[in-house]
């Protein structure tokens, strides 16, 4: 049985694809570059920014930053709570406090915005911590935001603490600190990425989660 559970937040907990996208959009246009269909920057989704620019468009270290910039000035600004909180989420966080969870969020998200959407929508008196990323990127890898995220709290991995997310990097992080994942298959991942990433469990949707966490 799980008794620490750490949640990813984008794609886990909240859907947050208009403001992502839009935020995207904005700091293409603004590097001189078309944004095109909004689609595809779903894959921005899930994993740090700086990876995000660098892999899709070969930006240098500058225009990364100068691209994150952008994106952060947008998604300050508006983008930050153009997003919704997936169904059931929060009647599980409930539902895991009063079960005595210890309830964590480890997010590559700055850790200010992630208190604000958590407040935002009224999940955030539902954790005991939240971890999330520093602007200037020195802590961003979800294994590192995990591992701050334990030191903080005094734990030491073992099995009875577990990362829920939707991504690959969620599995990577989780593993390279000595915690099991189960991955949701309701956010913006694929359950054969997710497979591949060696989570323990796969949970195709809220409900789904709720029993592995809960049973």
């Amino acid at each position: 049985m799980y008794n620490t559970i750490f949640f990813d937040l984008d794609g886990t907990l909240t859907d947050p694809a208009e403001g992502i996208t839009g935020a995207v959009a904005h700091s293409l246009r603004e590097m001189g570059l078309e944004p095109g269909d909004r689609k595809a920057l779903v894959s921005f989704i899930g994993p740090p920014l700086f990876d995000s620019y660098a892999q899709t468009y070969g930006f240098n270290e500058e225009q990364t930053r100068q691209a994150v910039t952008y994106f952060r000035d947008y998604f300050q600004r508006q983008g930050i709570f153009e997003n919704r909180v997936f169904d059931g989420i929060p009647e599980l966080l409930e539902n895991l406090h009063r079960s005595g969870k210890t309830i964590v969020l480890a997010s590559s998200k700055p850790e200010v915005f992630c208190r604000q959407i958590l407040e935002h929508f009224g999940l955030l008196r539902w954790f005991d911590f939240v971890a999330g990323a520093t602007f200037d990127e020195s802590r961003v890898e979800k294994a590192d935001v995990l591992r701050y995220a334990l030191d903080s709290l005094h734990l030491t991995p073992d099995h009875s603490m577990v990362m829920v997310g939707d991504r690959k990097h969620d599995a990577d992080g989780a593993r390279q600190v000595g915690l099991d994942c189960i991955g949701v298959l309701y956010g913006y991942g694929l359950e054969e990425e997710l497979e591949q990433a060696g989570c323990a469990h796969i949970a195709p949707t809220v409900e789904a989660l709720k029993q592995l966490l809960l049973s």
